[in-house]
């Protein structure tokens, strides 16, 4: 629609400063010519828009000028970005900004539209956390938040798995990532990744932490995703596995089952399924007891049999 094309553009040039016609129309996937009309409507209503010819031309609003637009403060507007959970933005210390500006943009909106957005509130629910996973508790999140929005290098005490366990580091946060309801803090110098939950002591210092222009926070965590999953999976089994295993699986295995996995006319289905190591793999696949008949590798076969024969042996 019109209306929201010229407030998009609105929107963009209050964001990026100067922009010229072609970027607009390329962020807004319309022709350079409608670019050209909805420059002129905005003229039309008192926009104080102006632009520039030449190389380095483009079109941009008056200095000083903000639209009134929303009427949100900064940091209600930080917390909007985490509107879907609310849970995270009460985690992060923007629990009060976000009430705020959730009930600004209630005001804001047409008593029909309003009344419908409060229907839906009822409606949706996101708990992120899995089923099985435990409470963690990460006291100094509010402070690290702040330390990646202000830009502020933090000292902390941090445990980690191996000897020796208790140990200061000196860390640029670059970001925060929330994954299965543990926050992760991605930070400098490397970067590296950090359990927020882990932080045993932190001090927020005056020293400004200065994060890489090329910096990219998801697509960094999805690169590390990957190369995890990667490191993983080392290992193959060659199974048979009926309807009801193959509907126990999860996550690789499952991939890999609808991936290359070959019907058979007994109904089950041979597929080569990626496995952790021997020992992840021997309780994964024992776990799913007769619904699953691992034909290779041979040590891995024969460890699996080795402990149905102890098990028939104790139950007898």
């Amino acid at each position: 629609m019109k209306s929201s094309r010229l407030l998009s553009i609105l929107l963009l040039l209050q964001a990026h400063g100067r922009m010229t016609a072609a970027r607009l129309a390329e962020e807004l996937e319309v022709s350079v010519r409608t670019v050209y009309r909805d420059v002129e409507a905005l003229h039309a209503a008192g926009i104080p828009l102006y632009g520039d010819a030449g190389h380095r031309g483009g079109y941009q609003l008056l200095a000083g000028y903000r639209s009134k637009l929303t009427g949100l403060y900064a940091r209600e507007a930080e917390a909007l970005v985490l509107a879907g959970l609310p849970a995270a933005a009460d985690e992060l210390g923007l629990g009060a900004h976000f009430a705020d500006a959730q009930l600004k943009l209630r005001a804001a909106l047409p008593a029909p539209l309003r009344d419908h957005v409060d229907r839906l509130r009822t409606r949706f629910h996101i708990d992120a956390p899995g089923w099985y996973a435990e409470d963690t508790e990460a006291p100094f999140l509010p402070q690290v938040a702040d330390a990646v929005r202000t830009g502020r290098v933090l000292a902390v005490r941090y445990r980690r798995w191996k000897e020796p366990t208790d140990v200061d580091r000196r860390l640029e946060p670059y970001g925060l990532v929330l994954k299965a309801g543990r926050w992760y803090l991605v930070a400098g110098p490397g970067p590296r990744t950090y359990r927020v939950d882990q932080i045993l002591g932190l001090t927020v210092t005056d020293e400004e932490a200065v994060v890489p222009e090329d910096f990219d926070l998801a697509a960094h965590w999805r690169a590390g995703q990957a190369d995890f999953h990667r490191r993983l999976h080392q290992g193959e089994a060659l199974v048979r596995i009926s309807p009801r295993g193959a509907a126990r699986l999860s996550g690789a295995a499952a991939r890999a089952l609808a991936e290359n996995g070959t019907p058979e006319p007994d109904g089950w289905t041979r597929a080569t399924l990626p496995v952790e190591g021997p020992d992840h793999a021997h309780d994964t696949l024992l776990a799913l007891g007769t619904e699953v008949e691992v034909l290779a590798p041979e040590d891995l076969r024969a460890r699996i049999a080795a402990t149905v024969r102890t098990l028939a042996a104790r139950y007898a």
